[in-house]
């Protein structure tokens, strides 16, 4: 079951930080993926993104840029596990290099979307801005 996202809720049991780095690629029709997890103890953020996108999509990618940092204190998390956490995100932007898209445990659909899909596909609001960021192609990345 997906985590629970909460606004304004007042929280009164310890909660961590969730740390998490994601990767927006873009390939040549304009298509675009994201990926997402928390880094392991053994590797850089950028490093997490690369490694995330080869096991969730199957695909090979070479971190190119940053599209932003995105935090919010108010933005809580509950997992179906009990755990509750905040959000703390950092959105890279990478090219592929090779490999092929496959379906892992942790998805049910994969797939590339053309960016005027993207307001009609279910994702939480946070996800639509990190993928809206992206396709502004701001000059600075997004710091918040």
């Amino acid at each position: 079951m997906p985590p629970k996202s909460f606004f304004d809720h007042v929280q009164t049991e310890p909660f961590r930080q969730a740390d998490e780095a994601d990767a927006v690629v873009e390939v040549a029709s304009g298509s675009v993926a994201i990926s997402a997890a928390p880094p392991s103890a053994m590797d850089s953020l950028p490093g997490t993104a690369v490694r995330e996108m080869r096991e969730e999509t199957g695909l090979d990618v070479e971190i190119t840029g940053l599209v932003g940092t995105y935090t919010d204190p108010r933005h809580i998390i509950a997992s179906s596990d009990g755990e509750v956490h905040r959000q703390f995100n950092v959105c890279f932007t990478a090219r592929v290099l090779g490999g092929q898209l496959a379906i892992s445990d942790e998805s049910t659909e994969l797939r590339f979307a053309q960016p005027d899909e993207i307001d009609q596909l279910p994702m939480h609001h946070t996800q639509r801005l990190r993928l809206r960021h992206f396709l502004e192609h701001r000059e600075r990345p997004y710091l918040g």
